[in-house]
């Protein structure tokens, strides 16, 4: 194992046991509460996701850029985000206070008795971002794997178990604010073991900070909007039933999610070690491999077995969310080019930001018609083309950067391969689907077997014949001189 491949590997499953624990949360409150009071539920996570993005200011993903560079100074770079953080999420308690009578009447009345609730759970998890980040950034990557997985089911119980006691949202939303302030203090204890004094405000670091995170920060937070966005104008256009439904639809899985932040966080910390040229290009096409290799097929079995899934966990009551849900699982797929992390290396974060831009007019300006035309599933449509579209602008810039053509940025050969092995996996699915009479849920279970073996089994007889075809080219008597590689095989 290379030294990309060991902290991804960590730190993914790290992450792996703390989000298996933590999924169960979803799971556990639609069936426990009918859809019009679970949508309420889903509306104030929507809310905290959206501020949660927008009011980190940067400042903590810029952690990633600044200590591996100065390591010497984490405890002041990391105390300088803390304090700019604790006083973002201060302001926001104050503002969803005075804002309870918009929320009730733009998204539902039942939220504006939660805004303090959900000022203090944001305030709390806002200041306590640095944690992991910090961590990965020094490469303490076993002890960020540890901390993910402890946070995690430690928010699972706080979640659930007031559910299972008192039966209300009321005591769901307590136990949140509980585990935030858990965690906070959590955070503060791990860095000053970690920093000592050092862990103190600079004001001179500060303002190189502010530099780099200030555009950040307005990239992230058209993509935060952005990202949230269509289930804003679900939430404004439906009721609180619909709006369940159509979150469900949209349901985050926690797999793609570790393996994506896992994996493009180590990027951007290896690329920042790589001279800019053909060791970085290998560096982005590894990376976008290695994605490739374990997105594609999680998405192929997620859309073939999007029935099975979502009746399984959820009830038939969310079968609605179905065909939502396998346009959702496509949106995963952009993903693989990493180009955020790229852009983020080489310090390009005014076009992260013209990116976004560029992505919330696509959204703002079709998602009317979309809902018009598909109904339900016309806002996740519309989400999904212009992420398209803002990934692939992306991917031109970063070639770009690199000194790279358009049939060069990519690994397109590979990437093509992928896609073929993940296609032809799904058909034992289908077979298997059509021929049993199973529970739903253990339908998916036994297809998810099924195709994870039929997927590495294609995968390793197309790298043996791939091999052998190499092989024969070196020995065979048609070639006494080996072809020096194209670059771009190479970085592929």
């Amino acid at each position: 194992m290379d030294s990309s491949s060991r902290p991804a590997m960590l730190l993914v499953t790290g992450r792996s046991v703390g989000l298996a624990a933590s999924f169960a949360i979803g799971i556990v409150l639609a069936r426990m509460f009918d859809p019009a009071v679970f949508g309420v539920y889903k509306q104030f996570f929507l809310i905290y996701a959206t501020l949660y993005g927008v009011l980190q200011l940067g400042m903590a993903e810029s952690l990633y850029y600044f200590v591996p560079r100065k390591p010497e100074h984490t405890g002041r770079y990391a105390a300088n985000a803390i304090a700019a953080l604790a006083l973002t999420g201060t302001a926001s308690i104050g503002v969803l206070y005075f804002a309870r009578p918009m929320l009730a009447g733009w998204m539902n009345p039942h939220l504006a008795q939660y805004a303090v609730p959900l000022g203090l759970f944001l305030t709390f998890m806002l200041t306590a971002t640095v944690l992991e980040i910090v961590m990965v950034s020094r490469q303490k990557h076993l002890a960020a794997a540890i901390t993910y997985a402890i946070s995690d089911m430690v928010r699972t119980l706080l979640f659930i178990g007031p559910a299972l006691l008192f039966a209300s949202l009321d005591a769901v939303f307590v136990g949140a604010a509980i585990f935030a302030a858990l965690r906070l203090a959590a955070t503060l204890v791990a860095l000053w073991r970690l920093c000592g004094r050092e862990l103190r405000i600079d004001m001179s670091l500060l303002r190189q900070q502010l530099g780099y995170a200030v555009p950040f920060a307005l990239a992230v937070g058209v993509d935060v909007v952005l990202i949230n966005y269509h289930q804003y104008v679900v939430a404004a256009r439906f009721d609180a039933a619909t709006f369940a439904i159509y979150a469900i639809g949209c349901l985050q899985i926690p797999l793609y999610d570790l393996i994506v932040t896992s994996t493009v966080n180590i990027l951007m910390v290896k690329m920042a070690d790589t001279p800019r040229g053909e060791a970085a290009v290998a560096l982005w096409h590894d990376t976008v491999c290695r994605l490739a290799f374990l997105i594609f097929p999680l998405a192929a079995l997620l859309v073939v077995g999007a029935h099975d899934l979502i009746v399984g966990l959820f009830t038939a009551t969310y079968v609605a969310s179905v065909p939502i849900f396998i346009v959702w699982v496509l949106t995963m797929l952009p993903a693989v080019m990493a180009v955020d992390a790229v852009l983020r290396v080489y310090a390009q974060t005014r076009f992260l930001l013209i990116m976004n831009l560029v992505r919330f007019a696509c959204v703002a300006g079709l998602i009317g018609a979309f809902l018009s035309s598909f109904g339900l599933m016309g806002a996740v449509l519309v989400a999904l083309l212009a992420l398209t579209v803002s990934k692939t602008i992306g991917v031109i810039r970063a070639a770009w950067l690199l000194r790279l053509g358009l049939r060069d940025a990519l690994p397109w050969r590979r990437l093509a391969g992928i896609t073929v092995i993940a296609v032809l996996s799904t058909v034992p699915v289908r077979w298997l689907q059509v021929t049993v009479a199973w529970p739903p849920l253990a339908t998916f279970i036994v297809g998810t077997a099924l195709y994870g073996a039929t997927y590495l089994l294609l995968f390793y007889t197309g790298s043996q014949l791939r091999f052998a075809r190499i092989k024969s080219q070196v020995t065979g008597p048609e070639s006494q001189v080996t072809p020096k590689p194209q670059f771009s095989e190479r970085g592929a």
